[in-house]
């Protein structure tokens, strides 16, 4: 008796199903993001202070020579209050740090700092999120590690941890 072909397809999808499984299983997990903007100049911003006492910030700041941090930040986010230590360690290791403050109001921005330290040299505020959709960031906080020529080198999601400070320490000092 000649079953017809048809019948043979459960058997095929179960049997693409279990090689999909075992060809997830078999390759290594990849954490890392890649960034489509590594290797890639910050586009060009110009963003007013995020708050009094703190100059404001421009892609031109970033293109001065010196290599840099960028963090992306705001006041109302825990992760970004989280971080604020470790920020302050590699400003203290001679790191230079601009920021972005998004979403945010003056006075939340100086209120953040006042209770959590200012290891910032410069903070735009980008209240519409605009240059951090430019960047590519997918939320806050993010630091960038900003070549001195303003190519962005590297992209760390998420908040700055202790174990994570020397990794940018040396990233930076890599862009000397």
């Amino acid at each position: 008796m000649n079953k017809p072909w048809f019948l043979w397809i459960p058997l095929a999808v179960v049997a693409f199903i279990g090689g999909l499984a075992i060809y997830g299983l078999a390759v290594p997990k990849d954490d890392q993001v890649h960034s489509a903007m590594i290797g890639k100049k910050l586009p060009a911003f110009s963003l007013p202070a995020a708050t009094a006492g703190v100059p404001a910030l421009s892609s031109a700041d970033m293109a001065d020579g010196k290599p840099r941090l960028l963090n992306i930040f705001a006041s109302w986010c825990l992760p970004c209050k989280a971080e604020a230590p470790h920020l302050e360690t590699l400003k203290a290791a001679g790191v230079e740090i601009d920021a972005i403050a998004v979403r945010d109001k003056p006075e939340d921005v100086a209120a953040f700092l006042a209770e959590f330290g200012n290891p910032f040299r410069r903070i735009g505020s980008d209240t519409e999120m605009a240059v951090q959709l430019k960047l590519g960031s997918s939320g806050v906080p993010e630091t960038y590690v900003i070549g001195g020529d303003g190519t962005i080198l590297f992209q760390h999601i998420g908040d700055i941890r202790a174990e994570h400070v020397p990794m940018l320490i040396e990233k930076v000092n890599a862009a000397k």
